[in-house]
């Protein structure tokens, strides 16, 4: 009984001690989270009344959609906001349907078959047809008059590939793709008319099947990994490569004519919208698009740039209209990075705010659940599971899946990222306090103290480290998966990340990565000091 006492009364010596430290522990964590929000509370706004321009993310249509807002910007008195480079067909459409953006570049057998769910037609008249009537029933929404040209799906072969059996057409590829290796991207392999809908028309099995991005297609045909790959017609980067275009023999794609997409509420808020994209009726063949494209895709020069040059040549736009050029790109690395070093400070302050309001978030959110978990114990395993299930969703679905809710921008991504933050908190939260030196919390039953006071003054000190690694965890979790915020318009240094992937330029795509590396690694060191100036001074490590 004795040994009991004076272990309390050593408890309570050093529960004295560690008083100011438990408060300034408290203090820090809920300073920090108060702080994260803060700083990002600035990147989430209300959309004003700016006619909001979309594209996906592929080079073409980031270059129709920069082409229709610049026209607005030179014909009209309206303010054009640009998110372009969303994550593909259904995320621009469910913002477009959401009112998160006014308009953006479309194609008329994409509505027909992966919005629509129509099977593929011929006819490019009802093709037309059958999307404006159902569009206009279903949504309110307006196709402009084509563009003037169709950017379809094809089937390419390398050449270097046919030298032992010629391929001329896609049923001549039926019959040996068993033994060949395909590279597709990530809408055909889902889409009705891409691979499931070739399967079934004309039979194809191939030996293997691996998806990839647009620009990394073509390098791995080009070094012989993949046999086959799907392409675009109007692909600059055709002219850079020996491939053989295969004959659509039983005409399964249907007619991908380019037009823009517009909501009607739009069109009714500005009457002018479309009268000024209707100049662009018309405009473009086949082969002016492949040489816009192959500016974009093998020049490496701006977006910005090829569309002010395309609509200068047709005399809709001057040079002043559209504001000065950019500087070209492929550029050695740093001086990239130094050139652009005002953009990439911008997107780095995007990319922090986004994190950092997402991690505020979830340590306001996530510490004191883990506190109510550790009193209900019977109920915190389930609950933190469930929380964990976050994890396994991947990161773009989640994204996209905020879109009917938040729109796109700021908002998806925060809400998106605080979830993912909340799993580590939650979990290292409840299992610090849970397991928190447990002879001293007897001692300071033992002197009487309520749990209150066990809480506030021992258990919780004790738990500190624990629970910043954590908050560490989180933390670059989250400026990771932040990169991914730009497929919906919410800024970051995915930016530059994506822009890269889609040229096939390592310098570009380093140029956000290495930012959101060491944007990562500084965000960590920061928090680790956090956590050694919190921690007990009776756990501190002696210096090695």
């Amino acid at each position: 009984m004795t040994g009991r006492v004076t272990h309390a009364a050593h408890a309570a010596h050093t529960a004295h001690h560690r008083r100011h430290r438990g408060r300034r522990g408290v203090a820090a964590l809920l300073g920090l989270a108060l702080l994260l929000s803060t700083a990002g509370s600035n990147s989430v706004a209300a959309r004003d009344g700016r006619v909001v321009v979309g594209s996906k993310n592929f080079l073409e249509s980031k270059l129709l959609a920069e082409m229709f807002a610049q026209l607005i910007e030179g014909r009209t008195d309206l303010a054009v906001e640009r998110r372009l480079g969303l994550a593909g067909t259904q995320v621009c459409f469910e913002a477009l349907r959401a009112g998160a953006i006014d308009l953006y570049p479309e194609y008329t057998g994409t509505g027909l078959t992966a919005i629509l769910r129509r099977p593929p037609t011929g006819d490019a008249r009802a093709a037309l047809a059958t999307v404006r009537a159902e569009f206009l029933r279903q949504w309110d929404l307006w196709w402009l008059n084509p563009l003037g040209f169709e950017n379809a799906y094809a089937l390419a072969v390398p050449r270097a590939r046919m030298a032992d059996a010629p391929l001329r057409t896609i049923s001549d590829l039926a019959a040996v793709s068993s033994s060949m290796r395909a590279g597709f991207g990530y809408e055909f392999l889902k889409r009705q008319d891409g691979l499931p809908g070739l399967q079934t028309r004309y039979g194809l099995e191939f030996r293997h099947v691996r998806a990839m991005q647009q620009s990394l297609k073509y390098q791995a045909a080009a070094a012989g990994e993949i046999d086959v790959l799907d392409i675009y017609t109007t692909d600059g980067r055709l002219a850079a490569y020996d491939f053989v275009i295969l004959d659509d023999d039983r005409q399964f794609f249907p007619p991908y004519d380019a037009s823009g997409l517009v909501r009607g509420a739009a069109l009714r808020r500005h009457p002018e919208l479309g009268a000024v994209l209707g100049l662009l009726t018309n405009a473009f063949d086949a082969r002016t698009m492949r040489q816009l494209n192959y500016r974009l895709q093998e020049g490496g020069e701006p977006v910005e740039t090829v569309a002010r040059d395309a609509l200068s040549a047709l005399r809709l736009i001057t040079t002043d209209d559209a504001g000065p050029a950019p500087p070209p790109g492929r550029e050695a690395l740093f001086p990239y990075l130094w050139s652009h070093r005002t953009t990439l400070i911008t997107r780095t302050v995007e990319h922090l705010a986004l994190a950092g309001l997402a991690l505020g978030l979830g340590l306001l959110a996530a510490i004191p659940l883990g506190l109510l978990l550790e009193r209900r114990r019977r109920v915190a395993e389930p609950v933190i599971r469930i929380i964990g299930l976050t994890q396994t969703i991947p990161s773009i679905a989640l994204l996209a899946f905020m879109i009917p809710v938040f729109g796109i921008g700021e908002i998806p991504a925060v809400t998106a990222l605080w979830l993912y933050s909340l799993f580590p908190i939650v979990r290292n939260t409840y299992s610090g306090l849970r397991d928190a030196a447990p002879r001293a919390v007897e001692s300071a039953r033992a002197l009487g103290m309520t749990e209150g006071q066990i809480l506030h003054w021992v258990r919780l000190p004790l738990a500190a480290p624990v629970i910043m690694a954590g908050v560490r965890t989180a933390a670059v979790i989250t400026v990771g998966t932040a990169t991914l915020a730009a497929f919906i318009g919410a800024g970051g240094l995915g930016v530059p990340i994506v822009a890269g992937l889609q040229m096939a330029d390592a310098t570009v795509i380093l140029s956000g990565a290495l930012p959101a590396a060491a944007l990562a690694l500084a965000i960590d060191a920061l928090l680790g000091r956090v956590e050694v100036w919190i921690r007990p001074r009776g756990l501190q490590r002696d210096p090695a």
